[in-house]
């Protein structure tokens, strides 16, 4: 079976993992355990998911001229991801983000941006070229929010699907919205991607908010709960699945790679998201960002489970 071609414009981050018992308060020290430097970043960890997918995927961003980067190419090389629209950048560093996981699989994450940060407009020219034969475009907001805007605007224009997580979140500018053909945010990203609604707005009202009177389709994510799919026609519930979580990172990105896979096979709206809420359940129950993303037959032996 053909599928789509995905392309993920986006970060590309080196995670060094520490779980703890709990979130130290300010000023505290804590004793942790189970150190580990992993590959991560909300574009790649998107790539490598569509990867482990077996979907056809390319990664556009940038790395540094450092071990990391080097690192980095080579996973994704050995991930099934296409790194022709990948710089690295000598005397830059890779992207790196330190990561704390409680003993309930919840994490904090704090971000240098490093290589990412240099994704620049001159860095869009070549790597809209280098991913031009490709039919769905996955971005986040991890590099300049400007290069992200002026990707959205062009993928428009040539008529691309843009899948857009708007994390982490910060408000964004009409034209961009308008030029989305999916947004998938969940609670806290919802709240201020609608900031200008009052605070007491409920979640149906601020997905409704974000769809307007356009064809835009909102995807809010819920975690366990699955994810709401907000279009003019209505809001609708898809229920998520029961894991037991023992690392909540990257499990949105793994729905947004599942969600893209969906879309990539032709299925429709509402089983494109089921294989999202699927993929994205099975990677919380492994440590780091990426373990416990799974293969396709994993994820469908999953939506079978629960049919």
């Amino acid at each position: 079976m053909a599928f789509k071609k995905c392309a993920v414009i986006g970060s590309i981050n080196m995670d060094m993992v520490l779980r703890v018992p709990r979130f130290p308060a300010a000023g505290e020290t804590l004793t942790g355990s189970g150190f580990q430097t992993v590959p991560g970043g909300k574009g790649a960890n998107q790539a490598i998911a569509l990867g482990r997918l077996g979907m056809p995927v390319r990664m556009a961003g940038r790395v540094g001229g450092d071990p990391f980067g080097q690192e980095y190419l080579d996973h994704f090389r050995r991930s099934g991801v296409d790194v022709a629209a990948v710089d690295a950048v000598p005397g830059a560093s890779t992207g790196v983000a330190d990561i704390l996981v409680n003993a309930e699989g919840e994490n904090c994450i704090v971000i240098a941006p490093g290589a990412n940060g240099l994704c620049d407009r001159a860095w869009l020219d070549r790597a809209l070229a280098a991913t031009a034969d490709c039919d769905i475009f996955l971005l986040q907001l991890e590099i300049p929010l400007d290069t992200v805007a002026e990707a959205v605007a062009r993928l428009r224009a040539r008529g691309k699907t843009i899948v857009l997580d708007p994390a982490p979140a910060v408000p964004l500018p009409a034209e961009l919205l308008a030029a989305v053909d999916y947004l998938t945010p969940n609670e806290t990203e919802l709240r201020i991607v609608t900031a200008d609604l009052p605070e007491s707005a409920g979640i149906e009202a601020r997905v409704r908010h974000l769809v307007g009177g356009s064809d835009r389709a909102v995807i809010h994510k819920r975690g366990a709960d699955g994810a709401y799919i907000g279009t003019r026609n209505g809001i609708e519930h898809v229920p998520g699945f029961s894991v037991k979580a023992v690392d909540t990172t990257a499990a949105g990105d793994t729905f947004n790679a599942g969600f893209a896979a969906g879309l990539a096979m032709g299925l429709p709206l509402r089983e494109a998201v089921r294989l999202g809420n699927a993929a994205g359940a099975l990677a919380v129950t492994a440590y780091g960002a990426q373990q416990g993303m799974p293969t396709l037959a994993q994820a469908q032996a999953l939506l079978a489970s629960e049919a």
